[in-house]
């Protein structure tokens, strides 16, 4: 009997702990922990980049406990093993753990090696032999994944290593933008495993709407997301086998074991996840530092015309430097920026401050101001038979208050004698080497006596349009006044049509004004038409949105229609 009781008892006590454990464990109390990731930095002359790359990777939306980070940095000339180590003494409690190893007795360049841009075969074996020590480290801290991080990689999405774990692929990529076409993944290869073009490479890139998704693809590089938790993948590996004869690449060797073993390699464009500077190519008339430097420039101006700056957390701020300020061989810099317009400006400031620009700022003249009477003491008086060539109505007060702002700094360049000046919008977006281009421009043009040089337009008629020199042309009929030089005698010129006298949009008045424009009514107001205009072609500057873009915002088109003389807004 008593045997039958424990019994009884035992099996209760199994029942009872079975359930208590499956509604515990089952249940939202305890829920499972997150994978543990390993996010291995190889580091060499990266300062200008780490304070951005570390303030990214801290501002990750992931567990820091369940993760730890292992800097390798050797053959630097620069201060990066300082910023590694003032992360490390700031941030580095966060982490589960933080190494630096680095080799402070390595010299500057491989034996192989003229500058440090250029990738020589024996970096490229030292890096394959740290890349597969990271990954036997992170097997022997028993990591659930590893994440191979380049050091100038910028993660502006929080959730990316969230996002990533969530995809549970054995080795996903997040898609980085950078300049150009140039990205973190290789569409399709050759036999060798050579680059070869793609059908759908732009479409991914681009993340046109039908193809947002972890897409499989041959290669991957710059942040890989490893998942070490099969067996299969105790077999991936950065070494070369018996006999190999392909490129001597980490990222080459990487993706054709992992192809060898069956394991795919996916990139993800489910999200903006951040950005990636495309290498800079070695040119013996400026330093490996600058080309660094415009290479990451390029991309921090990218991310503020997109509205969101590179994470940049104060304490680290103290490790960027920034230009001098100049004109770059201009009398003035000019930009148009409405009041309430804060946000705006402060995008457009930082991005002089990092282009190193002295611009002095002009208040826009705001149509939500612009009354009858204001008018009427400007002497204001619209052309009777303006009508906006699209859209069959007559001018807005956006459009008035625009060409105002403008005027405004014509009278400023003659009154104080400005022989060269810039005049920017505050929506502009500075195409990569901008500095440099636009120099380049300048010595072009040296004799060719213009008055007026855009750098940035909307052409409407560009087959027609003649070369002047090799990188400017004599433009047609075109929109837009995002940025422009004007010199003394052009503005001269401008404020000598007595514009305010037939107003209509600025854009159509600078055609008018160098005789390009296809309405002859609008063109017999303005009988003097002589101003000799030039375009940058490339053009070097480009708007920040266009129509139907989100974020895209005009001040006007947005405002109301203004009726023919007497003055009359139809709306107020």
């Amino acid at each position: 009997m008593e045997g039958l009781y424990f019994s009884q008892f035992f099996v209760i006590v199994i029942i009872c702990v079975s359930y208590f454990s499956s509604c515990v464990v089952g249940s939202d109390f305890l829920p499972p922990k997150l994978p543990t990731i390993g996010i291995s930095v190889l580091v060499r002359n990266k300062a200008p980049a780490l304070p951005y790359f570390l303030s990214s990777l801290l501002e990750q939306n992931y567990p820091k406990s369940r993760l730890y980070i292992r800097f390798y940095c050797d053959h630097s000339s620069d201060n990066s093993l300082e910023i590694l180590q003032h992360f490390v003494e700031e941030f580095g409690f966060l982490y589960h753990a933080t190494y630096i190893v680095a080799d402070e007795t390595s010299p500057a360049l491989y034996e192989d090696e003229s500058t440090p841009v250029l990738w020589s075969p024996k970096r490229f074996e030292h890096v394959i032999e740290l890349r597969e020590e990271a990954l036997e480290f992170a097997r022997r801290q028993w990591a659930d994944y590893i994440f191979m991080l380049d050091a100038d990689v910028f993660l502006t999405e929080r959730e990316t290593l969230q996002l990533l774990v969530e995809q549970r692929l054995p080795i996903a990529a997040p898609m980085l933008q950078s300049e150009g076409a140039y990205s973190n993944f290789w569409c399709a290869v050759t036999e060798e495993f050579y680059y070869e073009r793609c059908d759908d490479y732009h479409s991914i890139l681009d993340r046109e709407k039908d193809f947002l998704d972890c897409h499989t693809v041959p290669m991957v590089h710059s942040a890989v997301l490893v998942s070490l938790a099969s067996e299969l993948s105790d077999q991936l590996s950065y070494t070369r086998g018996a006999g190999y004869s392909g490129p001597v690449d980490d990222t080459v060797l990487f993706a054709r074991k992992a192809a060898s073993l069956g394991i795919p390699m996916h990139v993800c464009n489910t999200h903006a996840f951040g950005y990636v500077p495309k290498p800079p190519a070695s040119s013996s008339g400026l330093s490996a530092e600058l080309l660094e430097r415009d290479s990451l420039l390029n991309v921090k101006l990218q991310a503020i015309a997109r509205g969101a700056p590179l994470p940049l957390v104060p304490t680290l701020r103290r490790h960027v430097l920034y230009p001098p300020k100049d004109t770059l061989g201009c009398s003035k810099i000019f930009m148009i920026n409405l009041e309430r317009r804060t946000e705006r400006r402060q995008l457009m400031e930082l991005s002089f401050l990092e282009l190193g620009l002295d611009v002095e700022l002009v208040k826009a003249v705001d149509a939500r101001n612009l009354s009858d009477e204001i008018l009427r003491k400007l002497d204001v008086r619209l052309m009777p038979e303006y009508e906006d060539p699209y859209h069959k109505r007559p001018i807005k007060a956006g459009e008035i208050g625009c060409f105002l702002s403008h005027y405004n700094i014509w009278k400023e360049i003659v009154r104080s004698g400005h022989e060269l000046s810039m005049i920017l919008e505050d929506d502009v977006r500075f195409v990569p080497y901008f500095r440099l281009r636009l120099r380049g421009v300048l010595r072009e043009l040296s004799g060719h006596g213009y008055d007026l040089l855009y750098l940035g337009r909307k052409i409407l008629a560009d087959s027609g349009e003649r070369p002047v020199t090799a990188h400017t042309t004599r433009p047609l009929y075109s929109y837009w006044t995002l940025g422009y030089l004007l010199t003394l005698r052009g503005a001269r010129k401008l404020l000598g049509g007595n514009p305010l006298q037939n107003m209509l949009p600025v854009d159509e008045y600078l055609p008018i004004m160098f005789d390009q424009h296809p309405n002859d009514t609008w063109k017999s107001h303005f009988p003097r038409r002589d101003l000799r205009a030039l375009s940058a072609s490339p053009l070097l500057l480009h708007p920040t949105h266009y129509t139907g873009m989100p974020g895209y915002l005009s001040d006007t088109e947005d405002s109301p229609v203004v009726s023919a003389d007497p003055l009359h807004r139809s709306d107020l």
